[in-house]
């Protein structure tokens, strides 16, 4: 379609004004009105200063086809799909590029389901792009309806779950400090935790798109976050992500143990209240499995991606998944990651065991993972790759379904092209910090 423009089960993204205009969000949209079942779609988008007006042509696009659109404004991605499920709408489409840079924007195709287009449907719904557009006719043009309780109706749900005990959060009354980053969770993120009986403090509350810092909430990004919970004393640290599916965070000390042990915990409170599998991507942490183990539950991995992890979880009719980038999947309440159900089994875990984050967090294995991009400039030789990091790792098991992933014993690396952005992505992970960092480095030096 067009330069720097990315598609993928992720959906469409690019930089505004270059790879991605109001035209080819207009055409997305049509495309995507004309591939779903009769029926509404649900709209809603993060904060990002382009918003406002690329939400007009993917308004447009859907109207122009004929679809009643129900309109959520900013909310978090998982509301929108929630919505989806909670109207029986078509589908929904969520304008947000996540954790990308403020100069990023995007579309999120969400089916009738409630769940993100399956590998499949992506590829089907991609072809309809490039073929005619539906267009109503002058008296079958689409209405639009503001709905204004998405984000309430998505609270009601959390607290309803039996995996979140209110109650004991309530007597604990923790002091919590959310770093909102300026993006679509500020008003949900209060509203939950307030109901939950906790002192709040949010930063970067107001939805204004201008990200204080990188909007990844990894670790090396959230010093604002732990400095404001050393300073006040609070319990813990929560940070999100623009559009609120990823969760990271700060222990009791202002530490900030990152993003990678979020789905670990929530998934050991989950299978503490009821057992079941577990499904992740090939890029997650094996503190997973070890907190499985604990529970005598199996790990199922996929490849990198929302879409991938939800069929996996369908498949092994999971009890928990999720991704080691913060992102926390609850079947019982939907098939998205949602930052909002994780801050509320993150604290009932705490309660229930009157734990401190620190003391929970240490129960997992001492695992460092370490983290790396490069521009993706041509596409990698897969085999070469394979041959010289097997040097680094003999013997090592290696999986070829989402770029090359090596492991042996409990150390692994993985690379990857990103499906959100134009680079390269290693991971790897050991008991030991400079043999994760030297596994990094191997495998950049293999690719460059």
């Amino acid at each position: 379609m067009a330069a720097k423009l990315m598609t993928g089960v992720s959906g469409v993204r690019g930089v505004v004004g270059e790879g991605l205009t109001p035209e080819i969000l207009l055409r997305y949209a049509a495309a995507f009105a004309g591939f779903l079942g009769p029926g509404a779609v649900v709209l809603g988008r993060d904060s990002r200063p382009t918003g406002p007006a690329l939400r007009h042509a993917v308004l447009a696009g859907l109207l122009g086809a004929g679809r009643d659109v129900l309109e959520v404004r900013i909310v978090p991605t998982p509301t929108v799909q929630l919505e989806v499920e909670r109207h029986r709408a078509a589908g929904g489409i969520a304008l947000t590029a996540s954790h990308n840079p403020v100069e990023w924007n995007a579309l999120k195709f969400v089916g009738a389901s409630g769940g993100f287009l399956g590998p499949d449907e992506a590829k089907a719904f991609l072809a309809a792009v490039e073929g005619p557009l539906p267009a109503a006719g002058w008296d079958g043009l689409g209405t639009r309806r503001d709905v204004t309780d998405a984000v309430l109706h998505h609270v009601d749900l959390i607290l309803g779950l039996e995996e979140v005990d209110a109650e004991a959060v309530r007597k604990e009354r923790p002091h919590v400090i959310l770093d909102a980053v300026h993006g679509a969770g500020g008003a949900i993120g209060r509203m939950l935790l307030e109901r939950l009986g906790c002192d709040v403090t949010v930063l970067f509350e107001e939805p204004t798109g201008m990200f204080p810092r990188p909007p990844e909430p990894m670790a090396q990004n959230l010093g604002i976050l732990a400095e404001a919970v050393r300073k006040q004393g609070a319990d813990v640290g929560f940070a999100f992500d623009p559009d609120v599916d990823r969760l990271s965070l700060v222990d009791e000390h202002g530490v900030a143990i990152g993003e990678e042990c979020t789905l670990a915990l929530a998934a050991d409170h989950v299978l503490d209240i009821r057992p079941g599998p577990v499904v992740t991507n090939l890029s997650t942490s094996a503190r997973v499995e070890a907190v499985a183990a604990r529970h005598g539950q199996e790990v199922i991995r996929t490849p990198v991606g929302e879409a991938n992890v939800v069929e996996g979880i369908r498949r092994a009719r999971a009890r928990v998944g999720g991704e080691g980038n913060g992102g926390v999947i609850l079947p019982a309440l939907h098939l998205g990651r949602d930052a909002p159900v994780g801050i509320a089994l993150i604290l009932s875990g705490l309660a229930r065991r009157r734990a401190r984050l620190s003391e929970w967090a240490g129960t997992l294995p001492a695992l460092v993972i370490a983290k790396a991009k490069l521009d993706l400039v041509r596409e990698p030789d897969w085999r070469r790759l394979e041959e010289r990091l097997r040097r680094v790792l003999e013997g090592a098991e290696v999986d070829r379904r989402d770029g090359l992933r090596l492991r042996r014993g409990d150390e692994w690396v993985h690379l990857r092209k990103s499906g959100t952005e134009p680079i390269i992505r290693v991971i790897a992970e050991s008991p030991e910090g400079d043999r994760a960092e030297a596994l990094v480095a191997a495998a950049r030096s293999a690719l460059e």
